[in-house]
């Protein structure tokens, strides 16, 4: 290559270490904490269903017996938060990565039983549902105006690239390297902790009034209700998708490390591009897209063991999983929502935090519910009523439009 052509290739070359360079102290922070946030969890969901499955032998009844002790955390987060209140939201973000490490600790040491396993996943479960919406307002705050999808994507795509590593780690350690359950929580729990001091390291902002908590606003009773479609589309992703690899296609951990490592690769690429389709589309026009997926995911899911060869209905099967965890990046588009119809700035963060206990109300219910469908009717059951969830999120998201004209 001649000279003019090296110098023309070096700005796009440079343009991320400029990025870097640039960044505010808070903002480098807070990508290190997204960063290793990520790929702590990575670690734990990597390993977690072999995890049961080897240490305890649960059925699948069982196994969404369980989502209570790691769910309810996520229904109680709205009354936390309100009890934290006198916190900045990033020192009760720095909390919730403290949180995360002594759960996963304990779990890793001190799991001698199922029944013992409970508090310390609970522990778990409090500091990652404490983070998630607190990750997205502060993501919202380090956005340039009118770029709020955009920053929910790039840093979407972090978190995956950190899960790339994540996975591709329990893939090579427990595929070569004789790498134990109990090791990989250790480290998930380091990563977690590094993730805590970051947050703890940025800028205190101010903290939230708490008259702003735990309140429910007529105004925003479209972002409730897609928030409780959310709940109930969510398990399906979380719980039953990977039990139907683990228990009906019989696929180890390193397989579920391989698609999740996978699904994480596409989603560098695709989630930034979902976040500018959000801030160009519009929220309506992405939520109404996911739904029009979900339906032929969720029939994938439910039919392809009973009408192809099982090796094609297998591929088939993780086609769906692959895009199953994509649409989850979708959420970003609630919270944007959430942020344009905000009567008052200060309401924003209570509410998305509320919205986190809204949705698991429905995403535990949905748990018992589709355990219960599992065990009498047949796991084909359990995804047809995705099917019928992802139909009526569409239709729901037909009235975003007008809910925002008649504001």
């Amino acid at each position: 290559m001649d000279k003019m052509s090296f110098t023309s290739f070096r700005p796009m070359s440079f343009k991320m270490p400029d990025r870097w360079t640039q960044a505010s102290p808070d903002m480098k922070r807070f990508v290190l904490a997204i960063a290793f946030f990520g790929f702590g969890s990575a670690l734990l969901d990597s390993i977690f269903n072999n995890f049961l499955d080897a240490r305890f032998h649960l059925d699948g009844f069982q196994r969404t017996v369980l989502e209570i002790p790691r769910e309810v955390p996520g229904l109680s987060v709205a009354f936390v938060s309100a009890i934290l209140a006198f916190l900045p939201s990033r020192r009760m973000a720095a909390l919730a990565g403290l949180l995360g490490f002594l759960g996963l600790m304990t779990l890793a040491f001190f799991s001698v039983s199922f029944y013992w396993m409970m508090p310390w996943l609970f522990m778990y479960s409090l500091g990652q549902h404490l983070f998630m919406p607190l990750s997205q307002s502060i993501s919202m705050e380090l956005a340039r105006p009118g770029e709020t999808g955009k920053r929910l994507g790039q840093m979407s795509a972090l978190r995956n690239a950190s899960a790339i590593a994540g996975s591709a780690i329990v893939f090579v350690g427990f595929q070569y390297l004789d790498l134990g359950f109990a090791s990989t929580m250790v480290l998930a729990a380091a990563s977690i902790l590094v993730a805590g001091v970051s947050l703890y390291k940025m800028t205190p902002d101010v903290p939230q009034h708490h008259k702003v908590h735990l309140k429910l606003y007529r105004e925003y009773r479209l972002y409730y209700i897609l928030c409780v479609l959310f709940g109930t589309r969510k398990q399906l992703f979380l719980t039953f998708a990977p039990w139907v690899l683990v228990t009906i296609f019989a696929q180890p951990t390193s397989m579920i490390a391989r698609l999740l490592t996978i699904g994480g690769a596409v989603g560098i690429i695709v989630q930034p591009m979902i976040g500018r389709m959000i801030d160009r589309k519009g929220e309506r026009f992405a939520l109404s897209f996911e739904a029009v997926v979900l339906v032929f995911v969720c029939a994938g899911y439910a039919f392809a063991k009973d009408y192809l060869p099982i090796g094609v209905a297998f591929i088939v099967v993780a086609v769906c999983f692959l895009l199953d965890q994509t649409l989850m990046s979708f959420n970003m588009a609630r919270s944007t929502y959430m942020k344009k119809i905000a009567m008052d700035p200060s309401h924003i963060t209570p509410s998305l935090t509320m919205a986190v206990s809204i949705d698991h109300v429905f995403s535990i219910s949905i748990a018992i519910l589709g355990g219960i469908l599992w065990r009498h009717v047949g796991f084909q059951a359990v995804f047809i009523a995705g099917m019928v969830i992802a139909v009526v999120n569409w239709v729901v998201a037909q009235q975003m439009r007008r809910f925002v004209n008649k504001k």
